[in-house]
């Protein structure tokens, strides 16, 4: 799914027509729960409607079906919300950030939100080959005491490899999910909820679901709400105040 949302926008080294781009702008979203049910390739389709409604001098590839040229860092997994999303934009002429985002805010549909838009470096590598790690708020609702679960996570990251099989484009593959896990941490919770705090890889070599982590923990059939709070990248500086750091 995924591949087709990158086929279906312009983006990476698409060919241009004449309207060939001049600004590059990199937009951080949320996504909320009107939409966390929806897919990869739906979201980038609400995008496209989004640039149409706004009236955005969106840059467009070649072809016999030029798309606007956008590009999504990284897919939520369907009934994941996010906070900190990102998704790069080239534009034929040329915008200021703060205008953009007056002409995105009455063309979004509920569930969609802009928090900020600055330009990038038409030549800066794309989002996601840049990608490396992603962070997420788990809530499980389970009465289980947190000592009792931090001791089955220092166990999960103890194991040498945790061998799993995933189902992709109707074939089984198997992989070791113990790498794709960088960190799990247990946070203060309320009585009848634990939350947890996940740092999973996610790069060109790979990426970790948080439904894993879960099931991993023995955790997976507790209801829970999952949100991706932030996204780490290779160009990432890590600051004072971020505990475990971006890359």
């Amino acid at each position: 799914m995924a591949d087709d949302a990158a086929q279906m926008m312009g983006g990476g080294g698409a060919k241009l027509t004449d309207g060939s781009p001049l600004q590059r702008l990199r937009i951080r979203y949320a996504k909320g729960e009107p939409l966390k049910y929806i897919s990869h390739l739906d979201l980038a389709r609400a995008w496209e409607r989004v640039f149409r409604r706004a009236g955005l001098p969106v840059a467009y590839s070649q072809g016999f079906n030029p798309r606007p040229r956008f590009q999504m860092a990284a897919a939520l997994p369907v009934g994941v919300t996010g906070r900190a999303e990102l998704l790069d934009l080239w534009l034929a002429e040329r915008r200021a950030p703060e205008q953009v985002l007056s002409q995105f805010r009455p063309a979004l549909p509920r569930g969609l939100e802009v928090l900020h838009a600055e330009e990038v470096d038409l030549r800066s590598p794309s989002l996601q080959s840049a990608m490396r790690a992603a962070d997420y708020r788990v809530v499980v609702g389970s009465r289980e005491a947190a000592e009792s679960i931090r001791t089955r996570i220092q166990g999960l990251l103890d194991a040498p490899t945790l061998p799993r099989q995933r189902l992709h484009k109707g074939k089984v593959h198997g992989y070791d999910l113990r790498p794709l896990i960088q960190s799990i941490v247990v946070e203060p919770g309320l009585v009848d909820r634990q939350v947890l705090a996940m740092r999973l890889q996610a790069s060109p070599a790979g990426a970790g679901r948080p439904g894993e982590g879960l099931e991993a923990l023995g955790l997976y059939l507790d209801v829970y709400v999952i949100e991706r709070t932030n996204l780490c990248f290779e160009f990432d500086k890590q600051t004072e105040d971020d505990i475990i750091g971006c890359c």
